[in-house]
Order: C-alpha cells, then structure tokens, then sequence
C-alpha cells in the first residue's frame, strides 16, 4: 500500500511536492507517512497567495469572519479523534495532553476569538486646534508569517494564524517538519469552514532547508509581521533576520519556570502540581518546570510527597517519559550527569536513557544544584527537575529571578496576600499560585518577558498584536 504524502497548502490548494521527507513515530520509529517539503519557490507563492487573497479579506466583514471560525470549531470537534491521532502518532503525546488538552483547547481558542471580531474599535481622540478632528483607526497589517513548533502543534499552529485571520490579515503558517499532519488538519479544517482561498497557507520542509526557507519568507517584502514560537536560540535569528529588514516580531520562546513552594503550602497539593508541572508531555514545554523552590521548614516532608507524585503521574510500571527526538534525552542525561559530577546528587531517578531505546527517560528529580552548574540555567526541556532549598521567600525569589528566562513560574502557599507579594516580584509573563506551571487559556495574555520573548497571544492582546494604528484628520 502506497505511503501518504501530506500536502502543502498554498491558494487553496492541496500540492504535493517533488521532493519529499519521512516522518517516523517518535514511540516506535515506525514511518508513519510522507511530508512535501516546500522549497523556496514554494514559500513565494505561498506569500504570494496571501498577499492576493489580503485586499479582499481585509475588507470582509466581522460577522462573516466569525462564522468561519465558528465553522472550523465546529468541525475540528468533529474530527477530534482524527486529529488527535495525529498528534499522538507525530509527538508520542500521551492521550490526556493531545486529545484531552490541545484539541479542545484549539477549539476553544477559535470559538473566543470569533467573539472578540466585532468589537475591534479604534477612537475619536479630540484634537488641539478648533475645527479639527481626528479618526483613529486598527487596520491589519498585511500577509503574517507564522512559526510553531510541534510540541503542541494544534494550539500553537493555531494562535500562529487566527488571531491575525480574524483582525483581517492573511498567513502563511510554517510548521514543523516533525509533526506536520498536525499543521495540515488546522489548514484543512478552516479551508473546509469556508475560509477564501489563499488567506491561510500552510508549509514545512526538510531541515536542511530551514535557513534558506525561512530567511526567504522574512525577507519577502510582503511579508509584513513576524510571530515565533520556539527555542531562543532559534529565535534570535529569527528575530535578527526580521530586524534586518525592519519587521515587527512577536515572539514566545524558551523557559526556565520555577515552582515556589513555601512553609505554609499544602504539600500534597504542591507535590502533584510539581510532578505534573515538570513532566507532563515528557517535560517538553516551555512552561514545564525546572527548579522546585522549596522552604527548608518542610523540605524533608516535601521530598517523599514529591516522590510519591511522581510515581503517580509515571507509575514504576508504566511506560517511560518519551522525547520527540534521541538529541532532547541526551541533552538531559548530560546535563545531569555533569551536575552530578559536580556534587549534585540524585533523589528520583537516573540520567539513563532506557535500553532499546534512544529517547525513553524516566523522571529525575536533582538537588544540591549551584548556580555553577549548567543544569542551574540551562533548559533541559525534558523530564528532569531540580530541587532547591530556601530559607525565606526573599531567596526563593531571588532564584526564581536568577535565569535570563521569564515565561512562566507557580507559588504555593495558603496565604493568598503572600501569594500575590512573592507573584508580583517574580520576573515573568505568568505565575500561578496553588497551580502547576504549565497553563493556557483561550482569554488570558500568554507570553514571556527577558530572553522568554515579548508580546501576547490570546484574547483581545493577540488580536492587538495584528492590528496597526492609523491617524486620519479632517478639517470641518
């Protein structure tokens, strides 16, 4: 039986290219199917698609463009079990993440956003001189680039491209090459709810051809705003390439979240947040947490509640914690080897990748990690976690803020007023108190702050991020 080729889309329609890549089960190394990639002649038509298609969209009205969205809800709900097999099959996400998260989650995004469409308003500001007035007006920008990765590919793929849609731009959305089934059902669910032919295009490619696509696509003068979501290495040259050619970027990248968990926490609470946190999708997050700041009052009650947690969410006779590629375990297994050789010690776990395999790793929890150590700073995007002592909340926040990251970070404690003392002074785009580090909602501001990026996705923000201001005057 023949292999399937997914396609690109571009102006509406479904290609399949010349040249090709496999795309293998992360959990088995199974080929699971074939992938176009796109080649730079590829990526200018699909900016070329949406730069035809942007005169008429951008004129559309709210109504209309709200019921597409709705339609495309709709019929994702539909083929909710289809796309989660996707992402089950491309990223080894267990089922509850993938079906049970990121589906309905993308649903929920399309279905606020829908919402919000027609109160976009811009204002009537009065002017200095007598007999002037002024209009101030939100305008799209133009065609949008959008960049996401594949570890939650269907909500990230997705706030990559309709936010923008629904302010009245039109996209070309990159996916990754290593789940790109994923990005092909978002374009095929809004092409189905009737979105116009070339206002969403969708690609991906061969890695080798990353820099020569994705520096076309920056570079391309219709290309008029950058959004990324990934690695910061990756994403200081994206946003240097943008720079270059003097283009806005909005950017959510790498994290290094700490969890506080202070003298007065409920630790049971705090010991299954952490878990959860911290390995939840194999710990390949970027809000996943990494540092576990706990209050030496209750740091040796904490531990076996934390071991426990852990066994729990991975039971000792359950499957291993599965990253997407051989390269993300070895990077945990050295980082914690190093620490380890440095005086660091091991309290669950070992920096051992399981036999017959090149990616499974079961959870480790690491303590007496010093900031001399490259695990202390560096993200291990995987399933290891640090475990640091404090003595008062003024050192747990002083760590917390010691990392050039700030995405994300939870506090526990029963005292909401301190809570919201120790939230304040921590350097990130989000805290969540009596919660795991890890949250998304379809209405709140998610974004970082320091090398986690700038600028917001989500709820009237994201649609702020596609909207440029436009000042008209007029004499009476």
């Amino acid at each position: 039986m023949a292999t399937y080729t997914v396609p690109l889309l571009i102006g509406g329609k479904e290609t399949v290219t010349p040249v090709t890549f496999d795309v293998h089960n992360p959990a088995t190394s199974a080929l699971l199917w074939r992938c176009s990639s796109a080649s730079v002649d590829d990526a200018a038509a699909a900016v070329s698609s949406a730069q035809a298609a942007f005169p008429a969209w951008s004129k559309t009205r709210p109504p209309k463009k709200r019921d597409i969205l709705l339609r495309a809800a709709d019929i994702l709900d539909k083929r909710a079990d289809e796309l989660g097999g996707y992402m089950i099959d491309e990223t080894a996400s267990p089922p509850p993440f993938a079906q049970g998260f990121n589906v309905p989650m993308m649903t929920e995004i399309l279905r606020d956003v829908a919402g919000r469409i027609s109160g976009i308003m811009g204002a009537l500001p009065q002017c200095a001189e007598e007999g002037t007035s002024a209009l101030v007006l939100k305008e799209p920008y133009g065609v949008i680039l959008g960049i996401a990765p594949w570890n939650a590919p269907y909500i990230l793929g997705l706030r990559a491209v309709c936010f923008a849609l629904a302010a009245g731009n039109t996209c070309v959305l990159k996916g990754s090459e290593l789940s790109p089934r994923c990005f092909w059902a978002i374009g095929s669910a809004l092409t189905e709810a009737g979105l116009p032919d070339g206002c969403l295009n969708v690609i991906y490619h061969r890695p080798q051809d990353a820099a020569a696509v994705t520096t076309a696509l920056i570079e391309n003068p219709s290309v008029k705003k950058i959004n990324f979501t990934g690695s910061t290495n990756v994403g200081r040259i994206i946003a240097s390439t943008a720079g270059k050619n003097l283009k806005p970027v909005l950017m959510e990248l790498g994290g290094k979240a700490s969890a506080i968990v202070l003298d007065d926490a409920d630790l049971s609470t705090a010991g299954f947040q952490c878990a959860l946190g911290a390995f939840l999708h194999s710990g390949q997050i970027c809000m996943s947490t990494e540092r576990i700041l706990v209050h030496k009052k209750v740091l040796n009650e904490f531990r076996p509640i934390l071991q426990d947690a852990i066994k729990t969410v991975f039971p000792a006779n359950g499957p291993s914690p599965i990253l997407i590629t051989s390269a993300g375990a070895s990077k945990n297994v050295s980082l914690v080897s190093s620490a380890v050789s440095s005086g660091a010690n091991l309290l669950h776990g070992t920096p051992q990748i399981e036999k017959e395999s090149n990616n499974r790793l079961r959870p480790i929890v690491v303590e007496n990690v010093t900031p001399e150590m490259e695990l202390y700073r560096t993200e291990s995007f995987g399933p290891s976690v640090s475990l640091i002592p404090v003595e008062d909340e003024d050192e747990a926040i002083r760590i917390a803020n010691d990392t050039e990251y700030g995405l994300s970070g939870a506090v526990f404690t029963k005292d909401l007023a301190r809570a919201l003392r120790v939230a304040k002074e921590i350097e990130s785009g989000a805290i969540h108190i009596n919660s795991m580090s890890v949250h998304d909602e379809a209405a709140l501001p998610h974004g970082g702050v320091k090398m986690s990026g700038w600028g917001r996705f989500n709820g009237n923000w994201g649609l702020e991020e596609f909207l440029r201001l436009k000042t008209i005057t007029f004499k009476e």
